[in-house]
C-alpha cells in the first residue's frame, strides 16, 4: 500500500456530525475548503487528527517552567521526572485540589485513595499488564531470602477494581461515581518523551462511574460530557471534540452524540476498526489551541473481565457498565494554563494560581518598609497571597523584576500612601489604578472566588531562596 492510499484510507474514516444527525464526510475536501466551512477549532482539530498535521513550533515549556521556577529535570532520578520547587508545587497542589473540589462537591464522586505498588503475580494486575506491557516499572524486593516482584501503579484502575470487586453494590447505588487522584508510572520510550509534556511519572485525576446496564451507561455518558464542557467553558478554554467509535457500535451511540451536541456545534467522528484495549467508544474534548483537556471511554469489557460485579435483587449479580472520565494529568493542567498565560500580552496566569498574587514595593526601605509590611499583613488576613520586595535596588528594577516574574498586581508605597493617600497599583495587562487597600483586597477576592486557597511562606522576597531563574 503506497503511502497517498494509506492517508485516504485514514481520511475516510473521519467525517462531521452536527445536533441534527447530518454526517458531512471530510476525506474528499481540500485544506482550503475546510478552513473557509469550518470554526477555526474544528480547522484546527481536522488538521491535527485528520490530515496527520503538526503543531507549529512554540516556547519549549520545560524552559519556561524552569525560568519561573515551577519545575526542572531531576538528574538523580530515571529520565521523565521532574523536581517541582515552591511556586510549581504549590500550583501543582493548588490544581490537585481544585480537580478535587470539582470532582466530589460538583460531580458527586466519592474519593478513595489507592496503594501505586502492586504484586505482579495478582490476576487482575497480570491483565492489565498486558494491555501496558511495554511501558510497566517493575520493582524487585527480597524478603526471606524470597524475591518478590511488584509493579508501580500505570494507571489508576489497579486498586480501584480490586476494591470494587470487594464492595456491596446494589442497583439502589447506582450510577455510582467514583474519583482518585493518582500518581502513576510508566516507562514510557526514550524517544517519545517530551518534557513534562510527556513524562515517566504523572498523576492522573479520574471519575470512574458504575451503571447497570446501556441505557443508564450512555445516559451518564451525556451526564459527564455535559459536565466537564461546563468547566471548559467556565475557564474559557474553547472546548472542540474528537470523537472515537467502532462502526458497529455507531448506530447503537449515534443518538448519545448527536445529545451531546447544541445550536451548530460539531463534532469530528472517526472510526476505529475495532475495540481499543477496553474500550469501545471514546471521546476526547481538546482545547482550541489542541491541548488534550478531557477525556470519556465507554467500557463493555472491564467488568467481566476483572469479575466485578453488583447485586441484583434476585439475589444474583450483575456486571457494570463502566464511564472512565478523565480530567488528565496535573502536569498537562500546568502545561495547559502555561501556554495559555502566554497567549496573553503581557503573560498572566490566573490569580488563584499566581504564586504572588500582589506584591508591595516601598520607594525607600528606611522610610516606607514598615508601611509596605503593614499593607502587606492586612492583604494577607484576607487570604491573599503577598509579599514585599525589600531588596536594596533601584524602584525601576524591581518594578522590572515583578514583571518578569509575572506579578499580576503591583502596588509602590510612597510618601503619599503613607500619609493615607490611596495605593498605587499596576495591574498587569492594564492601567495603573489608585485605590484603598480594601478596594484591593475586594478586587483580588472577586477574582478567587471558590478557588482553593494556600499561602507560600514568608513576606520579605529578600528572605527567599534562588532556585532557578529568577534575578
Amino acid at each position: 500500500m503506497n503511502e497517498n492510499q494509506t492517508t485516504n484510507d485514514k481520511a475516510n474514516r473521519f467525517f462531521l456530525l452536527d445536533a441534527s444527525g447530518k454526517e458531512t464526510p471530510i476525506n474528499s475536501m481540500d485544506a482550503s475548503e475546510i478552513e473557509t466551512q469550518f470554526d477555526p477549532a474544528l480547522v484546527r482539530l481536522i488538521m491535527k487528527v485528520a490530515r496527520n498535521g503538526k503543531s507549529p513550533p512554540g516556547i519549549n515549556p520545560t524552559n519556561m517552567m524552569r525560568q519561573l521556577e515551577w519545575i526542572d529535570y531531576e538528574p538523580a532520578s530515571d529520565s521523565g521526572h521532574f523536581r517541582f520547587y515552591p511556586k510549581g508545587t504549590m500550583i501543582r497542589n493548588l490544581i490537585t485540589a481544585w480537580c478535587e473540589r470539582v470532582s466530589v462537591n460538583d460531580f458527586g464522586a466519592l474519593p478513595i485513595k489507592t496503594p501505586f505498588l502492586y504484586r505482579s503475580e495478582n490476576t487482575a494486575v497480570r491483565e492489565h499488564i498486558g494491555i501496558f506491557s511495554e511501558s510497566v516499572y517493575f520493582v524487585s524486593g527480597d524478603r526471606s531470602g524470597a524475591e518478590e516482584r511488584f509493579v508501580l501503579r500505570f494507571n489508576d484502575d489497579l486498586g480501584l477494581y480490586t476494591m470494587m470487586k470487594d464492595a456491596r453494590i446494589t442497583l439502589g447505588h447506582m450510577p455510582i461515581r467514583i474519583y482518585e487522584q493518582a500518581p502513576s508510572f510508566r516507562y514510557i520510550k526514550s524517544g517519545t518523551l517530551s518534557g513534562i509534556r510527556k513524562g515517566r511519572y504523572f498523576s492522573l485525576n479520574d471519575v470512574h462511574s458504575f451503571c447497570t446496564d446501556m441505557e443508564q451507561g450512555l445516559a451518564e455518558y451525556r451526564e459527564m460530557h455535559r459536565l466537564m464542557i461546563g468547566i471548559a467553558d467556565r475557564l474559557g478554554l474553547g472546548p472542540v471534540t474528537h470523537f472515537q467509535v467502532t462502526r458497529d457500535f455507531f448506530p447503537v451511540v449515534k443518538p448519545t452524540m448527536t445529545a451531546l451536541l447544541s445550536g451548530e456545534e460539531q463534532m469530528l467522528v472517526e472510526f476505529i476498526p475495532r475495540q481499543k484495549q477496553y474500550w469501545i467508544m471514546k471521546h476526547i474534548v481538546h482545547t482550541k489551541d489542541m491541548q488534550r483537556l478531557f477525556h470519556i471511554q465507554f467500557d463493555l469489557e472491564s467488568s467481566a473481565r476483572f469479575g466485578i460485579r453488583y447485586q441484583s435483587p434476585e439475589g444474583g449479580s450483575g456486571e457494570y457498565v463502566i464511564i472512565h472520565s478523565s480530567f488528565g494529568t496535573i502536569e498537562r493542567w500546568m502545561l495547559i494554563i502555561l501556554e495559555d498565560a502566554l497567549k496573553k500580552d503581557p503573560p498572566v496566569l490566573p490569580l488563584w494560581l499566581a504564586p504572588t498574587q500582589i506584591r508591595i514595593i516601598p520607594v525607600s526601605e528606611e522610610r516606607h518598609l514598615d508601611f509596605g509590611l503593614d499593607v502587606a499583613r492586612e492583604l494577607k488576613r484576607h487570604d491573599i497571597r503577598v509579599d514585599v520586595d525589600d531588596r536594596n535596588e533601584s524602584l525601576g528594577w524591581r518594578i522590572r523584576a515583578a514583571e518578569r516574574e509575572w506579578v499580576p498586581y503591583v502596588a509602590v508605597c510612597g510618601d503619599k500612601e503613607q500619609a493615607g493617600g490611596p495605593l498605587s497599583v499596576r495591574i498587569r495587562g492594564a492601567a495603573q489604578q489608585r485605590m484603598s487597600i480594601s478596594e484591593l483586597a475586594a478586587l483580588i477576592k472577586g477574582q478567587t472566588e471558590e478557588m482553593p486557597f494556600s499561602f507560600l511562606p514568608g513576606i520579605l522576597v529578600s528572605k527567599r531562596p534562588v532556585f532557578r531563574g529568577r534575578d
